[in-house]
């Protein structure tokens, strides 16, 4: 049985993809995809060798060696273009994400679906991915013991800016189904008003930008936070 977090990204495979999975460690996800039939072969991709023979293992606990195609290699430079329509890079950085697309610059173009899980620098994708030719079509948070993950569907395309807020906390729309948004909101604004109160009391120069971007971004999380109160009464 996958992670919560691992479930996530599987729900977003559709049937018959090609798939690869990069950074794939244990290879849980693809042969998850395989043994429930979503799909007929995989990719699976690690930049050290030690993961990847942890999910040769895997495999071949579960019969599977032969439709797993496994690669050694830095992010996406083991994986044509052709050879998926839907990626999944999971289990690190925000940062490291961006690295990877970034890398590879036909991610930018086609018709290729990313499925992201970025561990940290959430925002800093979420901005990185706006600014650089794609669109997040869908966010999901879950829940995985005391923690909340982030699971972005992105694709090559045109994406509006992000506000303050939207760059912390993602878009939300009337109707969505988020059981953790309202957790996560109020965790959020938390986290800004203890980090205003520090600037606040701060006599550094630098800061002061500082403090405005943190207003900027307190009151547009509040606005969100209404907002989404409205929403589900």
């Amino acid at each position: 049985m996958l992670t919560p977090r691992l479930l996530a990204l599987s729900r977003q495979v559709p049937r018959g993809a090609r798939f690869a999975d990069v950074g794939t460690d244990h290879a849980r996800l693809p042969v998850w995809l395989l043994e429930q039939g979503v799909i007929e072969q995989a990719i699976a991709t690690d930049l050290r060798e030690g993961p990847l023979q942890r999910a040769r293992q895997t495999a071949a606990l579960h019969g599977l060696t032969e439709r797993i195609s496994f690669r050694l290699g830095d992010g996406l430079a083991p994986v044509r273009p052709e050879e998926a329509d839907v990626i999944a890079i999971a289990g690190m950085g925000g940062e490291t994400i961006a690295s990877i697309l970034e890398t590879a610059a036909w991610t930018q173009e086609g018709e290729h679906t990313f499925l992201l899980q970025p561990m940290t620098s959430v925002p800093d994708l979420r901005l990185w991915l706006a600014g650089h030719g794609f669109s997040i079509q869908r966010e999901e948070l879950i829940r995985e013991g005391e923690t909340l993950y982030h699971t972005m569907q992105a694709r090559p395309g045109p994406m509006s800016a992000l506000s303050p807020g939207e760059a912390w906390a993602g878009r939300q729309y009337r109707g969505m189904d988020s059981p953790w948004r309202t957790e996560y909101l109020t965790l959020l604004l938390n986290r800004t008003s203890r980090a205003l109160e520090g600037l606040r009391r701060s006599t550094k120069p630098g800061d002061a930008g500082r403090l405005e971007e943190l207003t900027e971004r307190y009151a547009d999380l509040a606005r969100m936070k209404e907002e989404w109160d409205k929403w589900q009464r």
